[in-house]
């Protein structure tokens, strides 16, 4: 059997997308049944902006879901294809994927920027911990 401890948060940041995506979703036709707007006036992407303002945090956080979590991502893949895994890079990928989570809280519900940005520049430190560590086993061996 193929197991690494690093899977696990691999896997939970994969759900928190996919959450995400169903959330924005939900919240999506929600708000355009509500509206009345017929999804043909979605059509160009400056329209969706001015209609769907209730739904635009959630739309934003899904998309920031796909831009440093991409280092994340390369970061698991890398230390399975090196076969580099320890405790401190299991706990700095947890570490990640609960900061990114609640950064996904606040942007998908009060949406308070400060509260988001501090959550994301932690979450920002810790990939860079990971990479700093991935570094070290890279370069010393």
């Amino acid at each position: 059997m193929f197991y690494k401890p690093i899977l696990l948060p691999l896997l939970a940041m994969v759900l928190l997308t996919f959450l995400v995506w169903i959330y924005l979703y939900i919240t999506r036709i929600r708000e355009m049944s509500k509206k009345g707007i017929d999804p043909q006036r979605l059509a160009k992407n400056g329209k969706k902006q001015q209609l769907l303002i209730d739904s635009a945090g959630t739309s934003d956080n899904f998309k920031n879901l796909f831009e440093m979590p991409v280092l994340f991502y390369l970061a698991v893949m890398l230390s399975l294809v090196l076969l580099i895994q320890d405790d401190v890079l299991v706990r700095l990928a947890w570490a990640f994927v609960a900061l990114r989570a609640v950064h996904s809280l606040v942007h998908c519900s009060y949406n308070r920027v400060m509260h988001r940005f501090l959550v994301y520049v932690t979450s920002s430190l810790v990939l860079i911990l990971m990479w700093y560590r991935m570094a070290l086993y890279i370069l010393t061996q």
